[in-house]
């Protein structure tokens, strides 16, 4: 991954206004996080060198506040996991997923299902508005507490 790879991801997570992004790129990995009322951090993964080595994690310092663009609208509102299970974007492989990135949603609308202990936890929105970003990978665990998405309230 070039550093102008980089700055674009980084530039692309700010405009963006989602909470965290994870990009991988063969051996190379970039995760930025933002927590609210926080500036944005960046973690970067690179490669092993040599056997012994374990891969080199470099974070960077929080960017001054004044570098992060202040939204005129109203804040996203995060979805976060109410249980400890798997995250699922569909009913079943191959299907289409619940929603996508700019889907509007009503309250009670299906988001995703977590599985835990064999049940599947269908998670609804609690809002009416717009998937401002979906912050989960298909299949991957999760925890409690855990963001899944933000929605971008009407």
């Amino acid at each position: 991954m070039s550093n102008e790879d980089i700055k674009d991801l980084v530039q692309i997570f700010i405009e963006s206004n989602v909470a965290e992004m994870e990009v991988k790129r063969g051996e190379n990995s970039i995760r930025l996080r933002r927590s609210f009322g926080q500036a944005p951090t960046a973690e970067f993964v690179l490669p092993q060198m040599m056997p012994q080595q374990a891969p080199a994690v470099i974070s960077s310092a929080p960017a001054p506040p004044a570098a992060i663009p202040i939204p005129s609208a109203a804040p996203d509102l995060l979805v976060k996991s109410p249980i400890v299970g798997t995250y699922y974007d569909s009913p079943k492989p191959g299907d289409a997923p619940f929603v996508k990135v700019g889907d509007p949603v009503e309250p009670g609308h299906v988001l995703c299902i977590i599985e835990s202990m064999k049940l599947m936890n269908e998670i609804e929105c609690e809002v009416a508005g717009t998937v401002a970003g979906k912050l989960m990978e298909n299949g991957r665990p999760v925890e409690y507490g855990e963001a899944l998405f933000a929605i971008r309230p009407r």
